[in-house]
């Protein structure tokens, strides 16, 4: 008995002398794995040097060499956590499994000279084509997390916002403004109402991870009015990571006491990928050098879902879905009583509404609800081929509240709901002679409806619509040179049901039925590694849209009286673009784009020089009409590295835009605008907390000019006790805008923080803008602070 005791004592210490060896034994023999890598530039392919590498889990690091090599040892197997990080960069965070042997990684960070203030030049950077692509990226868009879609495309040169107050604004891209822009928001083209200057598009730039405007044959592939340039909004794919992360982003303005926060969660295990992305904002009044604009306030609450499922290695499926909601007020201050109140207003420069700033948004107002939900599909047929399916639909949603006499200020003075759905499909061929085919068709159909009980005879009428087109696009890579060409086709079918004006009323139907006809050619040369050329040129139709030919009434959102022309005629145009783009020893980059582009039956919104008075107040008077016109234009960028730390940039934008039937100065054309900026980035890590330091820390100070709109006197007429009288209101005088912007990141062990401030209108200037249509009733907002505060984990 005494033997087998100590024979099993005996064992058990054997047992337990395996378990504390063997996993030491193990642990020194395995974790003596090597991770290297190597980092270059996403656009040039040049190494990027002395970047820092921060491994979570072990809370160690090392700085990428001359080369952009790095090399990390005595690893064991498992998952781990990579942050790079270098100035002039966003910070990347990647995935790295490492089992039983050594790691070689290739990674790529957004860094080049052509990396101008964040917006990259794709013709280093992004697709082949002969005209250049500009795309803002993930960081500049959560650093100005605050501005609508409009204001964040400001950034790149050549585009403008024309806007209703603070919060509204659409973007002007080469002069060309609302349904001659397409906006393509995932892939789908964005379905609203979007025929009002006051109608912003409904995204929430905040769910994108890059905005690109595409000017030239690349856009002919959308859905839309390829007479301007096109807007793609687009989420980034789900990072395949099988632990979950996000990231959260606060930001705060001080005019307006503006508060918002921003949620994105992700992960991608191994049955399905998703992400969630969550924005809340709530602006107050916001104010001006001298006043407060009055109900000028914002709510925003908006949502989007992103899933991606990888069937095989050629089947892959996502589906995303989104809603946006917000409530924005209209400055009390642009509605008048009479035409003697405008004049007044314009003589003493100061609005008669002004007061002590609140959170409460009273009439007027705009509620707005979007909703899109989008299912794409993709099939790799070899590594030369593919084919795309989409599917969506979208819901949008517009009410508008005036102020009404009896209590019925709640119940809307206009209610509109619209339905979209879309169906497209893409084939796409890479030809071994280098030559890449890309066609695809589309449908999308409308159904717009007023909804009963405003009251009030509806601004635009019911209308369905039925749209269909097809393209085709060839890329031809020869040598030094990019060849394109495109071509489209769409054929639109309207069915409409207007209610007369005059007595008796009655309903009054149209059918229309419109063919347009897109293309375009393009040639890119790259004279040397440093220097391209580029050439343009293109014909394109649009028909009228539906507020052009039919809008009757009040557009309470810009305090207008607004008449539309059955009889309109599709506008004609011809494009022609020619582009320069190089850098010199990589120290000084630069840019030139010219165009010219000439109308036949151009559409605009004309005033009539008349305030009318009706029942809900008085309102300036505005027809849509047609004439011969003709925009052309430049806009220069340069950028000067004058050390790898400090840079010196200047944009220039300059446009003529001609009415020729009437021979003066095409209204809401921009003004030529002159930036200048001076950026200094901290080349090297700042301590701060223990052994925490700032990184990458930046600031930036710029000066905006805004020349004098060369646009006519606005003349007004009216009557006073049966006297004809009369006014005029000169275009707003130039004006000089100057800010400053600051950032910097803090590395934690598992996080990264980054910080963002800024102020602009930092010399509190009294000024208002061409394109603002409030600009008749209030000066431009003040003065405003920015603070943001972005954590990913």
């Amino acid at each position: 008995m005494q033997l087998l005791t100590l024979m099993l004592l005996n064992k058990l210490k054997l047992i337990a002398l395996l378990f504390i060896v063997v996993p030491i034994i193990g642990f020194s023999q395995n974790c003596t794995l090597t991770l290297t890598g190597h980092i270059s530039d996403v656009g040039t392919g040049e190494p990027i040097p002395y970047t820092n590498v921060f491994v979570s889990e072990t809370k160690k690091g090392t700085v990428s060499d001359s080369f952009g090599h790095f090399k990390l040892t005595n690893l064991c197997p498992g998952d781990y956590h990579i942050t790079l990080s270098h100035i002039g960069c966003e910070s990347k965070k990647i995935f790295v499994k490492i089992e039983e042997k050594d790691v070689d990684l290739k990674l790529k960070l957004t860094h080049s000279v052509h990396d101008l203030n964040n917006v990259v030049l794709s013709s280093f950077s992004g697709p082949k084509t002969t005209q250049h692509v500009e795309t803002i990226n993930e960081r500049f868009i959560s650093d100005n997390a605050g501005k609508n879609l409009a204001n964040i495309t400001e950034s790149i040169v050549g585009v403008s916002t024309i806007k209703t107050g603070n919060s509204i604004g659409k973007p002007i891209i080469n002069g060309l403004f609302g349904n001659r822009i397409s906006i393509i928001n995932n892939g789908i083209p964005q379905s609203g109402q979007q025929w009002g200057i006051d109608h912003s598009p409904e995204i929430d730039p905040l769910v994108a991870n890059k905005i690109s405007v595409i000017k030239g044959t690349a856009g002919l592939e959308y859905l839309g009015a390829p007479l301007g340039a096109t807007i793609l909004v687009e989420p980034e794919k789900i990072e395949k990571e099988p632990h979950l992360h996000g990231k959260t982003n606060y930001f705060f303005e001080s005019n307006g006491l503006s508060n918002g926060i921003n949620l994105q969660l992700h992960q991608y295990p191994s049955s399905i990928g998703w992400k969630v992305n969550g924005t809340y904002r709530r602006s107050g009044d916001m104010s001006t050098p001298s006043y407060n604009l009055i109900n000028s306030g914002v709510q925003e609450a908006n949502l989007a879902l992103q899933l991606e499922k990888e069937f095989s290695k050629k089947l892959k499926t996502d589906f995303y879905f989104s809603t946006y909601n917000t409530t924005l007020g209209i400055i009390s201050a642009s509605q008048i009583g009479s035409a003697l109140n405008l004049k007044e207003i314009d003589e003493r420069g100061k609005p008669f509404i002004t007061g002590s700033g609140s959170f409460d948004i009273e009439p007027p107002k705009q509620k707005v609800n979007h909703h899109l939900a989008k299912f794409h599909s993709k099939y790799s047929i070899d590594f030369s081929q593919w084919v795309a399916v989409d599917f969506a639909g979208q819901l949008n949603q517009r009410k508008e509240f005036d102020r009404r006499r009896g209590g019925r200020s709640n119940r809307p003075s206009l209610s509109l709901d619209q339905y979209t759905m879309y169906i497209g499909g893409t084939y796409f061929k890479r030809f071994s002679s280098g030559l890449n085919l890309k066609s695809g068709i589309q449908y999308n159909f409308i159904d717009n409806a007023n909804q009963a009980g405003t009251g009030v005879l509806p601004l635009i009428p019911d209308y369905t619509s039925h749209q269909t087109g097809v393209f085709t696009t060839l890329t031809k890579s020869y040598k030094k040179s990019i060849f394109e060409f495109g071509a489209r086709y769409d054929h639109t079918n309207q069915h409409v049901a207007t209610i007369t004006r005059d007595l008796p009323i009655r309903v009054e139907r149209f059918d229309n039925s419109f063919h347009n006809i897109s293309t375009s050619a393009g040639w890119n040369f790259a004279i040397n590694p440093h220097l391209s050329i580029s050439y343009n040129l293109g014909y394109a139709t649009r028909n009228p849209a539906i507020n052009e030919l039919y809008s009757s009434g009040l557009h309470q959102g810009v305090a207008a009286l607004e008449f539309g022309d059955p009889n309109l005629k599709n506008e004609k145009a011809l494009k022609t673009t020619l582009g320069i783009t190089g850098d010199i020893k990589e120290k000084f980059s630069f840019e030139a784009h010219g165009y010219f582009q000439k109308f036949e039956n151009y559409i605009f919104l004309n005033p009539r020089g008349e305030i009318r008075r009706i029942a809900r107040g008085a309102f300036l008077v505005f027809n849509y009409e047609q004439a011969n016109a003709q925009i052309a234009g430049l806009d220069l960028l340069g950028t000067y590295q004058v050390t790898p730390s400090l840079q010196i940039r200047a944009t220039a934008s300059l446009i003529d835009a001609k009415n020729i039937t009437e021979d003066n100065t095409l209204i809401y054309t921009p003004t030529n605008t002159f930036t200048g900026s001076v950026t200094y980035e901290y080349p090297k890590a700042i301590p701060f907390i223990g052994s925490k330091k700032l990184e990458n820390w930046k600031i930036t100070i710029k000066n905006e000019y805004v020349s004098e709109s060369t646009t006519d006197d606005e003349e007004y007429i009216f009557f006073e006790n049966n006297e004809r009288k009369s006014f005029a209101i000169a275009p707003p005088e130039a004006y000089n805008f100057l800010s400053l912007q600051s950032s910097t990141d803090i590395q934690f062990n598992k996080t990264r923080l980054r910080i963002t401030g800024g102020v602009t209108n930092i010399l509190n200037t009294s000024y208002r803008d061409y394109l603002d249509r409030q600009r008749y009733f209030v000066i431009a907002q003040g003065i405003n602070a920015t603070l943001g505060i972005r954590l990913n984990f």
